[in-house]
């Protein structure tokens, strides 16, 4: 089975994602040996991360992902690879250009530390009090 029959924007028919994601909005640095790139992050699973930007990279770069969620402690750097793009579109239809990335060579202590970052995010995001508290 290939990659590039599982993957897809969200929400779109080839959106067959093996994890669950849940949305953030978390400030990422993506460095190729030659490219720069300052954005966001939309969502993150333990495979992987959405990258919101109008500039997305190609298919296939790899790259070194730095970014940090609140209360995680030590900043996450890790390595990446883009899996699929979703380009800005001159129509307009297209409200969220960026780029999926799939984590590679994860160590299975950076795997654990996404585990339990994503399990917190989640309970959050799905706890009903906190929004009544808000």
């Amino acid at each position: 089975m290939s990659g590039s029959d599982d993957s897809g924007p969200p929400g779109s028919k080839r959106d067959k994602r093996a994890a669950p994601r849940v949305p953030v909005m978390w400030s990422v640095d993506c460095e190729t040996e030659d490219t720069f790139l300052y954005a966001s992050i939309t969502n993150i699973s333990v495979l992987g991360i959405f990258v919101a930007t109008i500039d997305p990279l190609p298919v296939g770069t790899e790259m070194t992902l730095r970014f940090a969620s609140a209360g995680s402690g030590e900043p996450y750097v890790l390595r990446g690879r883009v899996q699929w793009l979703n380009e800005l579109r001159p129509d307009g239809d297209d409200l969220n250009p960026g780029m999926g990335i799939q984590f590679i060579g994860l160590s299975p202590e950076d795997r654990e530390r996404l585990v339990e970052t994503i399990r917190t995010i989640a309970y959050l995001f799905d706890d009903p009090s906190r929004s009544k508290a808000n």
